[in-house]
């Protein structure tokens, strides 16, 4: 069965919030279907996408598990954006979490490479 994942992040400021995410995902967004959304293709069929949604912004919280966590924590650095949060459970799983100008969080976890 196919299936299709759109993850959702609301902004107040569509144009503040995009240099920011294209920073922290390293790209320009993979399409713009309008004047207030932005969409990344993270993995195939799979996006995430920031919308102008004033009344929502700032309450979203994704997680996404990748095999190069600390490389992509180091790449992410390296374009200027340091995570709010890092921490390490039992098992060495590890959680980066960012957070952008509305409070939302955006993380990535792996096991340290």
């Amino acid at each position: 069965m196919a299936q299709d994942l759109f993850v959702g992040i609301p902004v107040t400021d569509y144009a503040a919030a995009l240099p920011w995410y294209e920073r922290l995902f390293g790209r320009r967004p993979s399409f713009l279907p309008n004047d207030v959304e932005a969409v990344w293709e993270m993995a195939e069929n799979r996006y995430v996408y920031i919308v102008q949604d004033p009344e929502r912004a700032g309450n979203a919280l994704v997680l996404s598990f990748v095999d190069d966590l600390d490389d992509r924590v180091a790449e992410i650095a390296r374009r200027g954006v340091e995570p709010a949060r890092r921490e390490t459970y039992d098992g060495g799983v590890t959680k980066v979490t960012y957070r952008d100008a509305e409070g939302n969080e955006i993380s990535f976890g792996g096991v340290p490479g």
